[in-house]
């Protein structure tokens, strides 16, 4: 008789516990569709957390990763969906570990998952941000391809956004592409290839005359052309 009632008693406790974590989930999937009306960035990362611990889902995991991408706050979308190279994982996923990775001064963990991207969905976008990475880790001849893709990919309506002003401003992608080429031949050679650099810096400008990157890169190799020269005298004297 007792050990009957022992088992109604458990049987009875795990209904409930089952119900109460129904309704659980069933509140906070009201909660998040009403934070995502309300706009409620910090609302919306409350609620999916709480689903996940409640209902555990891929889908949802990478979704609260990509909303913390999108808010900055980049360490905690990698403590999200971690940054492990997982074959399998959702175009999302790739994003969120690429985007972070990068933004947290990781270019050579983040030039793997920008692979990932670039060979699930070829475009000059990504190639970009590739060649970008690979000459900051001094991949010239990674670097170097990604520019003659990107150079030959695109279009006209395509932009690249530059923040180093106080108002950030955009120029054409291809001008962008061509900057970093003349980063790339200076980097080859820094006392040889000066020239070359900033001819191909002028060829940029002539189509983004308001490409102030290319003008501070310009008006410092020259001042670089100009100290070898003085330097390259005073050893002749």
């Amino acid at each position: 008789m007792k050990r009957l009632i022992v088992l109604i008693l458990l049987v009875t406790s795990f209904h409930i516990s089952a119900q109460t974590n129904s309704d659980l989930i069933k509140h906070y999937e009201a909660y998040y569709k009403q934070m995502k009306k309300q706009s409620d960035v910090n609302g919306v990362i409350g609620a999916l957390t709480h689903l996940n611990i409640l209902s555990p889902s891929k889908e949802r995991l990478d979704t609260l990763g990509y909303i913390y991408m999108s808010e900055g706050q980049y360490a905690q979308a990698l403590n999200t969906i971690g940054y492990d190279k997982i074959v399998n994982d959702s175009d999302i996923a790739i994003k969120v570990k690429a985007v972070s990775l990068k933004s947290l001064g990781q270019p050579k963990l983040a030039i793997g998952f920008f692979e990932d991207m670039f060979n699930r969905s070829p475009n000059a976008l990504i190639a970009y941000e590739l060649a970008e990475l690979n000459l900051q880790t001094q991949n010239l001849t990674e670097a170097e391809k990604h520019i003659t893709y990107g150079i030959a990919n695109s279009k006209e309506d395509m932009t690249k956004a530059f923040y180093e002003m106080q108002s950030p401003y955009e120029v054409p992608l291809k001008s962008a592409f061509m900057y970093l080429n003349a980063l790339v031949t200076y980097n080859k050679d820094k006392k040889a290839n000066i020239d070359a650099a900033v001819d191909i810096l002028d060829a940029a400008l002539k189509s983004a005359p308001n490409f102030n990157m290319i003008q501070l890169t310009k008006n410092e190799l020259l001042r670089q052309k100009q100290a070898l020269q003085a330097e390259a005298a005073q050893t002749k004297n």
